[in-house]
């Protein structure tokens, strides 16, 4: 797996981080180049284990 997160990672940050991403049918895809933009940006930096997840 090109970032090494679980699934439900990828949707979480999707939904609340704004993750790069397109919908075609029921699959998800990314491209390698939005994907490393948007992690150097930091915007994953706060999902670690323990951390409390954002709230809206």
């Amino acid at each position: 797996m090109y970032l090494g997160v679980k699934r439900d990672s990828i949707y979480r940050w999707i939904e609340k981080r704004g993750l790069p991403a397109y919908r075609i049918g029921r699959l998800w895809k990314f491209t390698a180049e939005d994907l490393d933009t948007w992690v150097k940006a930091g915007k994953a930096a706060n999902d670690k284990p323990g951390n409390k997840p954002d709230s809206e």
